[in-house]
């Protein structure tokens, strides 16, 4: 066969072979839990110093 039968050939059965496309759904869970809590924790800490932060730019920008 000709070179641009096999790469037709390849490509076929690439798009048409069943994948599996879930990916690492446990470690994408975790990443999101966290992220949510270190921000929670943070805006627990800073929740004045970041209100006078936003107020601040957003004064600027008026």
């Amino acid at each position: 066969m000709d070179r641009l039968a096999l790469t037709l050939l390849r490509l076929r059965h690439d798009l048409l072979r069943e994948r599996d496309d879930r990916g690492d759904v446990p470690g994408w869970v975790l990443v999101v839990v966290m992220t949510a809590g270190l921000c929670a924790a943070l805006y627990g800490v800073a929740k004045e110093q970041l209100n006078t932060m936003l107020t601040s730019a957003l004064d600027q920008v008026k």
